[in-house]
């Protein structure tokens, strides 16, 4: 009966993530980047071309094809269906999740294990990046992992960990590439002055075992190709560490993680620091570590948030310390209680009734969209205005992630991380409905494509359109009675061989034609 009994809660733990994982209403995409890879997996599964990135009819050679063959994988298994699309980023998240879970034991212990996965499910980051289907959640993911199988390798005997460090480094090259140094150069110290394992042959038979998907797509696609690719790879990490329109000041990061991990910020820097002067085997993981990937990612040209995604299970742990910290200090505990209770409360509950009053109208949100973030955020804020004195250390726990836990559910269940492109795929919808579109190939005119605002409306029309045909240089290749997206205006205005079938503001600049 015990046991039934336990293995019970562990079920309940897994509930508990459901609501901040899952979302079954309608989606859409954005364009930039999951729409992008959304469409080139969309081109692999039609045109059967399961080796070379495409951008309709030429080669993508900046990026593996990684997350796009997942993509079209789990949608070749499961069905042309937008949700199966976010499948490999649902299982990394909930792989994160359980890898946290795992860190937080290994670290502290079994108590309160469950409080650090669900930090970083509330975390805005996470929360955000784990609902696109890109591929920073599963590299995250991975990089997680590989931290995870470092911290429970105790002997040259833990042959399974040593080999799990040695996997991680080329499934995760397979999917960011270069950027995979970036948390091995971070790890550096821990692996230098606690583990003696590089030279242990399970190592190296694992990072052989993780690089051979990307050995198995650089043998394939190299024939086509009039170089080999990690040249090309090497010249768009060139183009990321020189200036760019990513290129951002050293500062970037100092501003951006403390916004980025809201609402949790304060008590992960806080565990950070107390940290340093902490365990020697658990500074270099849980202080350094993080500082010293933030101080390399700082010294890149390219600076981006979901670049620091790698130490978000890290940030999470370091905030469960610095709660801890903070509730056991006799010189801060005061403030720790002022601050959570009063001061915190007191901004959410101002930012509510401002967004309601003054910019509720002016941002393009449905009512299911404002009424739960609304009620998300009192929610919220009344939770940790809650939290008084005289409440225990589980108590003070629960309260706070209650506050954060409730606010995210109505945030995903409300559309708003998932449905992006709302309005965009309403006009689809109706638009696929027509007679004339129904089961009708619909080509597009890439002459249109010639700033970032038309591309970013053609992924997501393309995406949307049922039968996607080609990419025409211009629309004097259509034959009689087929279709088109265009921008063209001068052509398509009162002209006799074009017809406009539909137009609107929120597909602009693109119109979709007939060739009379």
């Amino acid at each position: 009966m015990i046991n039934k009994i336990l293995k019970f809660r562990y079920l309940l733990k897994l509930f508990v993530f459901i609501p901040l994982i899952f979302y079954f209403g309608k989606r859409s995409y954005i364009a930039f980047d999951e729409g992008f890879y959304a469409l080139q997996a969309r081109w692999i599964l039609e045109k059967g071309n399961w080796t070379i990135p495409l951008w309709w009819d030429e080669y993508v050679l900046d990026r593996t094809i990684g997350l796009q063959f997942l993509i079209a994988k789990s949608q070749d298994l499961f069905g042309r269906n937008i949700f199966f699309a976010y499948l490999p980023t649902t299982l990394a998240s909930i792989l994160m999740l359980f890898t946290t879970y795992k860190l937080h034991e290994e670290f502290f212990n079994k108590k309160y294990a469950i409080i650090s996965p669900l930090i970083l499910a509330t975390t805005y980051l996470w929360f955000d990046y784990s609902h696109l289907a890109t591929q920073d959640i599963i590299y995250s993911c991975l990089v997680t992992l590989g931290v995870l199988a470092l911290v429970k390798i105790k002997s040259k005997n833990n042959k399974f960990y040593i080999l799990l460090f040695g996997i991680w480094i080329g499934l995760a090259f397979m999917m960011k590439t270069f950027l995979v140094f970036v948390p091995l150069l971070s790890l550096i110290p821990y692996i230098f002055f606690e583990k003696n394992f590089l030279f242990i042959k399970f190592f190296w038979l694992g990072l052989l075992i993780g690089f051979i998907p990307f050995l198995l797509w650089m043998f394939s696609i190299n024939p086509y190709l009039d170089k080999n690719i990690i040249l090309y790879l090497v010249e768009k990490f060139n183009f990321l560490s020189s200036r760019n329109t990513f290129t951002n000041p050293f500062y970037y990061y100092f501003w951006n993680v403390p916004v980025t991990y809201l609402p949790w910020s304060f008590f992960a820097i806080i565990g950070t620091i107390y940290n340093i002067s902490q365990s020697k085997e658990n500074k270099y993981i849980l202080a350094f570590f993080p500082i010293i990937l933030i101080a390399t990612l700082s010294i890149f040209s390219t600076k981006t948030p979901y670049y620091s995604l790698q130490i978000s299970s890290i940030f999470s742990l370091n905030t469960f310390v610095g709660i801890k910290y903070l509730f056991n200090s006799h010189k801060y505990f005061r403030f720790f209680i002022f601050l959570t209770s009063k001061i915190i409360p007191l901004f959410i509950f101002a930012l509510t009734f401002t967004y309601y009053f003054f910019f509720k109208d002016s941002v393009n949100f449905n009512t299911k969209e404002n009424t739960f973030i609304i009620l998300g955020l009192l929610i919220f804020g009344l939770s940790w205005s809650l939290i008084k004195n005289k409440n225990s250390f589980k108590e003070i726990l629960i309260t706070l992630i209650i506050g954060p836990y409730l606010f995210t559910t109505f945030v995903l269940q409300s559309g708003l991380f998932t449905d992006r492109s709302r309005e965009l795929r309403e006009k689809m919808e109706y638009v696929s409905s027509l007679d004339l579109v129904k089961n009708q190939t619909i080509m597009v005119d890439k002459n249109g494509i010639n700033n970032s605002r038309s591309q970013s409306k053609i992924i997501r029309i393309s995406l949307s359109t049922p039968k996607l045909g080609d990419g025409l240089e211009s629309i004097n290749q259509l034959k009689k009675s087929e279709l088109a997206w265009t921008t063209d205006l001068k052509t398509t205005k009162n002209n006799d061989f074009y017809e406009v079938i539909y137009e609107h503001d929120v597909l602009n600049p693109w119109k979709l034609i007939l060739k009379k």
